[in-house]
């Protein structure tokens, strides 16, 4: 976990789990006795489905965990995010598998701040965000683009509200493309929120389970043409049971399929 977050805040957090329910962030970040260790498993899940599939074990993973991570911040918690899981599997595949370039897509309806945040000068990390916007945590507007020898590796979509699977799919079939076979990153890691759903109560993006479907067939193809297929998927948000279960079932059939090639 150091690989991402100081000692000093996982010390700072196990502390604040154990000592009961509280709220890390004084919004929204409730944790409890178990928190910690549930979400040192979730990172651990995560750091398992790199090693697997870098290994060739698997094809790709969806990593069904809780809770989210694209959050987090180097030293903070926020938005029921305790560790970056997404950064958590880039560093691993670069310091374990010797990864030279990651790409982290985050179609997570609320912009990735946390892991913005940790990337923004990095080079070898390339971070692309699709979020509904202004919207929480009010970060993601286009002249995000990175900073130092990072300028240019963070790309983000401020989407308005209502936009549907057209907006989505004219990005991912018409702009997408170009970025990440410019980047040509050595693994694909995907934030995959689905609280972009018609259902969904925290916002008004309107995509369907056949518009995440569609966006997974379009990054397992672009997985399949720079690196070999490997990709890692990792849950992120989604408020309405029905719309996420039909929306996780539409992505892992896509996964499958390029799996199995």
């Amino acid at each position: 976990m150091t690989r991402v977050h100081p000692s000093g805040y996982l010390k700072w957090l196990e502390e604040s789990c154990g000592g009961g329910l509280s709220v890390l962030d004084g919004e929204d970040t409730v944790v409890c006795s178990e928190s910690f260790q549930v979400a040192l498993q979730a990172a651990g899940g995560v750091i398992r489905a790199v090693e697997q599939v870098f290994t060739g074990e698997i094809g790709n993973a969806f990593c069904a965990i809780r809770p989210p991570g694209h959050h987090a911040e180097l030293e903070e918690a926020m938005g029921f995010c305790l560790f970056n899981n997404a950064a958590v599997a880039a560093r691993t595949a670069q310091e374990q598998f010797g990864a030279e370039k990651i790409l982290i897509l985050d179609w997570d309806v609320h912009h990735g701040n946390g892991t913005q945040h940790l990337f923004e000068e990095d080079p070898t990390v390339h971070f692309i965000s699709l979020h509904e916007f202004p919207l929480y945590p009010g970060t993601g507007a286009k002249d995000e683009t990175g900073k130092g020898d990072g300028l240019g590796t963070t790309t983000n979509f401020p989407l308005k509200a209502r936009g549907g699977d057209e907006l989505y799919m004219d990005i991912f079939e018409n702009v997408l493309p170009d970025i990440v076979m410019g980047f040509k990153p050595d693994f694909i890691i995907l934030s995959a929120g689905f609280d972009a759903h018609v259902r969904d109560p925290l916002a008004s993006m309107k995509v369907s389970k056949e518009g995440f479907a569609r966006m997974t067939d379009v990054m397992t193809g672009l997985a399949a043409e720079t690196c070999h297929g490997k990709l890692v998927s990792i849950l992120e948000g989604g408020y309405d049971l029905q719309g996420l279960s039909e929306s996780v079932e539409a992505h892992l059939i896509q996964l499958d399929q390029a799996a199995r090639g």
